[in-house]
């Protein structure tokens, strides 16, 4: 047992946040709610110890009470700060820029349809060459989004008046001779936890489709700026949470049985169906790389604090990233060029150099590969991860067998999370607009928002310093690798690399038994997604499996 001056302060932080919730009427709880409120937390108090407790609880009951006339706004991020750069780090040198080839050899398809599965170079070379306008695909893609919406349920606003007008400038601009560069006439589609003026900001969740939100997210803002058109605001499951959002269940373009897996599920379905050539998502705890891998696209999870979140509505505000899902890496890496950056209105962000050098043999590549886990996945997913390392190994690719860290509590980690949500959440808690969520059970939203307010701060203070020590094991697992080969699921890494805000790319490797799509995942050091886009690009120049798409679209 701790000391017992400690003992005071962590049942004093679980009490007071155990009454925030459940009682809305100053001072109303008794030294018998005390009591039973300690069974909670696993300690005991004897009654003198409650006697000398219970006006200080008071007193910090009345508190919470005048914390709550002070509004905050979305924006606001707490004071303290979450730093991924461990002891001892050293950064990857960086390329400033990347060359971007656009081939002139390219014609519109035939079938017609077909080009809704281009890549962003393909598209480019049509539009910089003009033999389409801007208008004309963005059209095109309007057309398919409201076409296979009803079978998807991907889209929550069509921005059709937006890209007809951001379309109409680009034709114009390029008719004139001023060309933006590769994103210039692209349509292309993005979660709906960004905001964009005009247009509702829903987070996908009943108590927000109505929410307008006045400023423009920074990510939109540079797309915008790069000429990119943006057509769609697509389905974020309700507060960044599955595939579930107010008006329905976005769905695998694959299999229309099975939902996308979320939260950036219609990013990823829509991504998937030739809806859009490409999407914004965001990622917390997999939210990039589960959609990713249901619905058979390329996924990069930027490390943290590499792209700015501002107008983006927080989950955890030490563990969000905003990201691409596209046709394959190269498309990735030339949507992350453009949203990467400082930005001053997200003080997360870094100032830093991104490019790719794509002719750097991956041969000098140190690759490392987590042996056990990928060789006791005996479903089809392992088979084809097993599959896609051999094909790497054909490459001239010679990965060394590592492990994850051990004795971690990976399992404590999550109150981190809930913890953050349930503090950005708090009013729609206590208003009972958390009551109108679609998805009221065990595993929604809206119960883990409920949950929140029964952690001790003291734990989730304690669960950010084991965060530290992962932090630092993690460090010393990569330091000596440019990239880590791991499955998507069913391990430690995708837990931990988005605690400790490791960049990765979830990469297509074919399909299971069910004609369901596979990934795998390369994990790349803080601040050096050059390395896994480069690793993925030659797997993807080697293999097929980025050009698959889903059958009857």
């Amino acid at each position: 047992m701790p000391p017992k001056t400690k003992i005071p302060h962590l049942a004093l932080f679980f009490i007071s946040l155990t009454w925030l919730s459940c009682s809305t009427n100053k001072n109303t709880f008794t030294k018998r709610d005390v009591k039973k409120s300690e069974k909670l937390i696993g300690l005991h108090f004897a009654d003198k110890d409650i006697d000398t407790l219970y006006p200080y609880l008071k007193r910090n009951r009345s508190g919470f009470d005048s914390l709550r006339k002070y509004p905050l706004g979305n924006d606001v991020f707490p004071a303290v700060r979450f730093d991924p750069t461990p002891f001892g780090f050293t950064m990857a040198k960086q390329q400033n820029g990347t060359e971007w080839g656009i081939p002139d050899n390219v014609e519109i398809p035939k079938p017609y349809d077909l080009l809704a599965f281009y890549s962003i170079p393909q598209l480019a070379s049509l539009i910089k060459n003009q033999k389409i306008t801007s208008t004309e695909l963005t059209k095109f893609f309007l057309a398919r989004l409201k076409k296979y919406q009803p079978a998807l349920q991907c889209t929550i606003t069509l921005t059709e008046d937006l890209a007809l007008e951001q379309a109409k400038g680009a034709d114009q601009e390029i008719k004139n001779g001023n060309y933006r560069g590769i994103l210039h006439g692209i349509p292309y589609g993005t979660k709906d936890l960004m905001a964009v003026p005009g247009y509702p900001t829903t987070w996908g969740s009943a108590p927000y489709k109505d929410q307008m939100i006045n400023q423009t997210a920074t990510v939109v803002k540079k797309l915008e700026e790069a000429g990119a058109i943006l057509v769609a605001k697509l389905v974020s499951g309700a507060l960044a949470r599955g595939d579930v959002w107010f008006d329905g269940k976005t769905k695998n373009p694959w299999d229309t049985t099975q939902g996308a897996s979320g939260s950036s599920a219609g990013s990823g379905s829509a991504t998937s169906a030739g809806l859009v050539p490409f999407a914004l998502g965001t990622e917390t705890l997999g939210s990039i790389t589960s959609p990713s891998t249901r619905n058979g696209v390329t996924g990069l999870r930027p490390t943290y604090g590499r792209v700015s979140r501002h107008g983006v509505m927080s989950l955890s505000w030490s563990m969000d990233k905003v990201g691409p899902l596209a046709r394959n890496a190269e498309d990735c890496a030339i949507v992350f060029e453009t949203i990467q950056g400082k930005d001053k209105n997200d003080l997360t962000t870094v100032d830093l150099p991104f490019g790719v050098d794509w002719k750097k043999d991956i041969k000098n590549l140190r690759v490392a590969y987590l042996k056990k886990d990928i060789e006791k996945d005996t479903t089809e997913s392992g088979d084809n991860l097993r599959k896609a390392l051999a094909s790497l190994k054909e490459l001239g690719v010679k990965p060394i067998e590592v492990e994850m860290p051990d004795e971690v509590p990976y399992r404590g980690f999550d109150i981190i999370l809930r913890a953050e949500a349930g503090a950005f959440f708090d009013e729609l808690v206590r208003s009972g607009g958390v009551d109108i969520m679609v998805e009221q059970d065990q595993r929604s939203r809206a119960n883990s928002l409920r949950q929140s307010r029964f952690i001790p701060a003291v734990e989730y203070i304690q669960a950010n310093r084991q965060r530290q020590v992962l932090i630092q094991k993690m460090q010393d697992l990569m330091k000596d690798y440019d990239v880590l080969i791991s499955p998507s699921f069913g391990n430690d890494q995708l837990t931990a690399t988005n605690l400790t805000g490791h960049p990765v790319i979830a990469v297509p490797t074919g399909l299971d038994d069910k004609n369901h799509p596979t990934s795998m995942t390369f994990v790349g050091n803080l601040y050096d997604e050059a390395s896994i886009l480069l690793l993925a690009k030659a797997f993807q120049d080697h293999t097929s499996f980025d050009e698959m798409h889903p059958p009857g679209y």
